[in-house]
């Protein structure tokens, strides 16, 4: 499953759905798909999720960063938590700027 988010201010944003219900959470939102965050909780969000994010055990982020002696060594490294959530804080953050409230629904955008 795929989830997009969308928002007045910004591109969307594409996340597979178990990051983005991982990051949803951790923004103190239920995880459901489809929903919404309106602008004057946008703020608030943002700071839970950072707090979140910065709040990954060490353990966890070098997990994520490095693979192991098991794995594939053709396999590309897995993307860490901060880096898979850095388009949704920009599209956050710019949503916050211009006062648009922020809507996500599963599947890709429609080009």
């Amino acid at each position: 499953m795929l989830v997009t988010f969308h928002s007045k201010a910004w591109s969307s944003v594409t996340l597979f759905g178990d990051v983005a219900v991982t990051l949803l959470k951790m923004m103190g939102h239920s995880g459901t798909v489809p929903s919404a965050l309106p602008a004057a909780g946008i703020p608030a969000a943002i700071a839970q999720l950072q707090q979140a994010l910065a709040a990954v055990s060490p353990e966890e982020k070098s997990k994520a960063e490095i693979p192991s002696e098991a794995a594939d060594p053709d396999a590309p490294p897995p993307v860490a938590l901060g880096l898979r959530a850095y388009p949704l804080i920009q599209l956050l953050s710019a949503s916050a700027q211009k006062d648009c409230d922020v809507l996500w629904e599963e599947g890709a955008p429609l080009i």
